[in-house]
């Protein structure tokens, strides 16, 4: 893998997204059923934030054990949306940007994931996954000490 490569080429594009309305039970589902550990939020196209599923946990923090409490807890999985929740202040790439900007975001330990925005409309996602991924298939890659 080359660093100065553009994002594009190990970003991910199938992307499950989700509207700032949709509840947070929806947001339940997709991290219950899919591999997916991030769920950009968009409106038109356009991002407006991002859920992660460290930022569903904590609204979770309140694991219960009886049945009437999961009763309360299914009334607010479906009351509260995703835009309660999710980050709005997030750094986002351009689909040329070099992954070595990427790798440094992630360095920083701040983002696990970064949004990719062309022309303000959401075109993928890089995440730490994508790197060590595509790391792991390359035949190429040298180590030196």
């Amino acid at each position: 893998m080359n660093i100065l490569n553009p994002v594009s080429d190990i970003m991910s594009t199938n992307l499950i997204t989700l509207a700032p309305t949709a509840s947070i039970a929806e947001a339940a589902k997709i991290f219950k059923t899919k591999n997916v550990h991030h769920i950009p939020i968009t409106l038109d196209g356009e991002l407006v934030g991002i859920v992660s599923k460290s930022d569903y946990l904590f609204f979770r923090r309140g694991f219960l054990d009886t049945k009437e409490n999961e009763k309360l807890e299914e009334i607010r999985m479906n009351n509260y949306q995703v835009d309660y929740i999710m980050t709005k202040g997030i750094a986002k790439l351009e689909s040329t940007s070099r992954i070595n900007v990427a790798l440094e975001l992630f360095k920083e330990n701040i983002f696990h994931a970064i949004p990719v925005v062309d022309n303000g409309l959401l075109v993928g996602i890089i995440t730490t996954y994508d790197v060590i991924n595509k790391l792991a298939e390359d035949k190429n890659a040298v180590a030196e000490y």
